[in-house]
């Protein structure tokens, strides 16, 4: 046994050198026209090889170690507590979610303009993983491909207004149908399809939204992208330093203030939180229905479902269609923000993103979820000045979330119901 744990710890050891020489080693830099490949400094290589030993060191008495933390006092001074009932845990989420919401309205109006930006991206995070919640932490339903529909709600908003001039929104509803009609189209093809068979559908089905998008040159751009989408106005009112739109005027000649930049970015901002506001109250009303019940029989045991007859077809595909629809609405809000899109926009790192986002929260919690994403959203922008270690912390976060907390930061309860047996 002695021998198998030397074997097993030398062998790790040698994949984390292996993996972490390439990655934090070695450096590519540019010299003219040519690229150079150079090493780390010294003190990196220590820290490869530390970490090697470490992880050798632990493999190997990995037995006694583990030993040893199992006897070590719960720290977690609810563990021995009883869980709180439902409906004190509704309320106290109610309560939570509209504190969130009081702050969310006065925040724009008491930070920078680099925050309320960053605040806006958060809040597109939001409801793409309260959408991806319905497919992922509802039904059950693996979905790796969800940036497709967010590229759908984003390229129907840059399409329409550029070939017909059609205001945000106008495209905001439109956007959001074709998002979910996509949704449906897709759910068609994988309604008996489940676990990694769907992931694997569900991942090609996205890159080859992104191919398409990048090779339909005459209607895309292809990777040159979509620029100029115009941003969403007010009543008419642009909030540009000059009006674009012949009939339409200007915010602060209107309301007679000075022009500033900031108008524009706390609109946006305003308009993503009542879209975020409008998502999760309808999700969480849909969770109440008995769709919602519908999505976590299937998510629990799909033959059990079925056996209460549950049409599979209809459950599967109102997940998807759903969680389609207000991908497509993050989608629009993402091509107004940023005014202008390309395909690189949408890849697959985008989905990893949203999915992580769900996992950590606590699949099918919305409160959770909501905090998660601003956290996935802030910590890395936060951390720029670890650019380069930016997304190995942010692996390392992933797998001790995994071990701390499975479960994620705020894990649906449902009530359970125990049968005692009688003697």
């Amino acid at each position: 046994m002695a021998a198998n744990n030397l074997r097993h710890a030398l062998f790790c050891a040698v994949v984390t050198l292996i993996i972490s020489i390439p990655i934090l080693g070695l450096n590519l830099e540019a010299e003219g026209i040519n690229i150079i490949l150079t090493g780390a400094k010294t003190s990196t290589y220590i820290a490869i090889v530390l970490a090697a030993i470490a992880v050798f060191v632990f493999q190997a008495y990995r037995d006694s170690i583990m030993g040893l933390l199992g006897k070590l006092p719960n720290l977690n001074p609810l563990a021995d507590k009883e869980p709180m009932e439902q409906s004190k845990r509704a309320k106290l989420e109610s309560w939570i979610l509209t504190g969130i919401i009081v702050l969310a309205l006065f925040w724009p109006f008491v930070v920078s303009r680099g925050s309320v930006d960053l605040a806006t991206l958060v809040l597109i995070y939001v409801m793409l993983a309260l959408g991806l919640n319905v497919v992922v932490g509802l039904a059950g339903l693996l979905d790796l491909g969800y940036v497709a529909f967010y590229a759908v709600g984003a390229y129907t908003f840059a399409l329409l207004s550029q070939y017909t001039g059609i205001s945000f929104w106008m495209a905001l509803p439109i956007g959001a149908l074709l998002a979910g009609l996509t949704g449906m189209t897709l759910g068609f093809p994988v309604l008996r399809l489940r676990g990694d068979y769907l992931a694997i559908v569900t991942l090609g089905f996205g890159e080859i939204i992104r191919i398409l998008l990048n090779n339909w040159t005459t209607l895309t751009g292809g990777p040159n992208g979509i620029g100029g989408i115009p941003e969403p106005t007010l009543f008419g009112m642009e909030f540009g330093r000059r009006v674009k739109e012949e009939g339409n005027t200007s915010f602060h000649e209107t309301f007679g203030i000075a022009y500033s930049g900031e108008h524009k970015v706390i609109f946006l901002y305003l308009i993503a939180l009542v879209l975020a506001v409008i998502t999760a109250l309808i999700i969480r009303r849909f969770m109440r229905m008995p769709v919602g019940r519908a999505w976590e029989a299937l998510r629990e045991d799909e033959i059990a479902a079925r056996s209460l007859g549950l049409s599979r077809t209809a459950v599967k595909l109102s997940a998807f269609t759903i969680g389609a629809f207000f991908a497509g609405f993050a989608g629009t809000v993402f091509a107004s923000k940023q005014g202008f899109i390309s395909p690189e926009s949408f890849v697959f790192l985008e989905s990893a993103i949203i999915l992580a986002i769900v996992v950590l929260g606590g699949m099918g919690s919305q409160l959770g979820v909501i905090l998660a994403a601003i956290a996935v959203t802030i910590l890395p922008e936060l951390a720029r000045e670890f650019s380069e270690y930016r997304m190995l912390i942010f692996g390392a976060a992933m797998v001790l979330m995994m071990v701390w907390r499975p479960q994620g930061l705020l894990p649906l309860r449902r009530i359970h119901i125990t049968l005692n047996k009688q003697e």
